[in-house]
């Protein structure tokens, strides 16, 4: 494996064979006013229309620099926010954007897809709305209230073909708060409904198929640390690497951050001691990468793009970008 300067690789090239995935959280990339969240305004980072708007000039700054050809986003209010994200883009008019409501109705918050015209996916987005009930056997989250049942209210589903593979490609954002009880033992039935629909497509591929799944999973991975050493509470990744849950064995998923020096693990802020001004100690790596052997190994790096600053009224994302070039 290759270790590397995140900021001096950012801009290197990679082959024509090859492309480049980012999952990026782009924190309230809201422009129409959602009255339930009331954003933009008072709850959320941005107070008006011109905040918004200076926020899309931002995260259009990074997308740029990055130049993805496949580009999750996590905390996008529409189809038009993307549209507009685009118009505001060097390239923008190359790349297509996908999105299908979900039904997050609190935060009005979706995921959405950007992708150059080259390479668009196989199949329009699609979704599942299948529910598990909560706290799944065997939890260790703590949780002590009512059973319920949860489905994944942020995420979509698709198929690329990489390397003349058929892929799964699922991206979500999964309920905030690692360290809640409810919302871990609600967090892992989301990841469960994940893991069914993964097994009940493989069954139906003849020949297999490759996986990747990214997001905001709002929860740490075990056995990838991050730079801070932070564990789970729950079996979030697990589930989803197909190493836990019901159907545990039937599926295996790798993390693309095994690739990323442990110090430079990080893609999250959260201002833990209300001063306004990042620390070290306050960055945690809850976004992620999962993919199956047969993609891990075409893997040509992969970095966390901290090139920017956190602080209270930034107007960048309070996370920080993943990204994977393939060989």
């Amino acid at each position: 494996m290759i270790y590397f300067n995140i900021i001096a690789f950012v801009c290197l090239f990679f082959s024509a064979q090859g492309f480049r995935l980012v999952q990026f959280n782009v924190e309230w990339l809201f422009m129409n006013y959602y009255a339930a969240a009331k954003c933009p305004g008072s709850g959320c980072p941005w107070a008006n229309e011109t905040e918004a708007s200076t926020h899309f000039d931002y995260i259009a700054k990074v997308v740029d620099t990055l130049g993805p050809d496949i580009m999750n986003l996590c905390e996008v209010e529409g189809i038009d926010e993307l549209n507009l994200l685009r118009s505001r883009m060097t390239n923008g008019a190359n790349y297509v954007a996908n999105l299908i409501p979900g039904t997050d109705t609190s935060t009005g918050q979706n995921v959405g897809l950007l992708t150059t015209s080259s390479w668009t996916p196989q199949k329009p987005l699609f979704r599942t709305e299948d529910r598990v009930p909560y706290p799944l056997a065997g939890s260790n989250c703590g949780y002590t209230g009512v059973n319920g049942t949860v489905g994944v209210s942020k995420h979509y589903l698709t198929e690329f073909l990489f390397y003349d593979r058929p892929t799964l490609f699922v991206g979500a954002h999964l309920l905030a708060y690692p360290e809640d009880a409810t919302r871990c033992a609600e967090r892992e039935a989301q990841a469960q409904v994940l893991q069914n629909y993964i097994v009940e497509y493989l069954k139906n591929v003849e020949g297999g198929a490759e996986i990747i799944v990214l997001g905001d999973f709002n929860d740490f991975d075990g056995s990838v640390v991050d730079a801070n050493g932070n564990l789970p509470t729950s079996r979030v990744l697990d589930i989803l690497k197909g190493v836990k849950g019901d159907k545990a064995g039937q599926y295996l998923l790798k993390s693309a951050a095994e690739w990323v020096l442990k110090e430079e693990r990080y893609s999250d802020w959260w201002d833990k001691d209300a001063s306004c001004i990042s620390s070290p100690d306050e960055f945690s790596m809850i976004d992620h990468v999962l993919l199956t052997p047969g993609l891990f190994e075409k893997i040509k790096s992969v970095g966390f793009y901290h090139g920017y600053e956190e602080f209270c009224g930034k107007y960048n994302s309070d996370h920080y970008p993943v990204f994977v070039d393939f060989l």
